[in-house]
């Protein structure tokens, strides 16, 4: 037996509902927030990809366990300078931006 999943709403479907459309102030905040968590997210993958434990990773780039760990679980927001430190010189990579208008 088949059943209709009509009722399946979109993960944009709920943001708009809940928190707006784009340009609300309200689902803005809400996206910034998702972005950090993002960079926490990516930052604690290349990390464990590289065998690394924060205080590893903290002491490459110079800075402490607990920055590491406030970034990764997304308590602390990081500078881009930082960033670029953690990714070149703690992960060996390249750091990519880009802007989209």
């Amino acid at each position: 037996m088949k059943t209709k999943r009509n009722n399946i709403t979109t993960l944009e479907q709920f943001k708009d509902k809940n928190y707006g459309k784009r340009g609300n102030a309200k689902r803005e905040q809400l996206e910034a927030g998702y972005e950090n968590f993002k960079i926490g997210a990516l930052i604690h993958e290349a990390r464990l990809e590289k065998g690394l434990t924060q205080a590893e990773l903290a002491e490459k780039v110079g800075t402490t366990k607990s920055y590491i760990s406030k970034i990764e679980n997304d308590i602390k927001e990081v500078r881009i300078s930082t960033l670029q430190r953690i990714i070149e010189l703690g992960l060996g990579g390249q750091l990519q931006l880009s802007i989209k208008l």
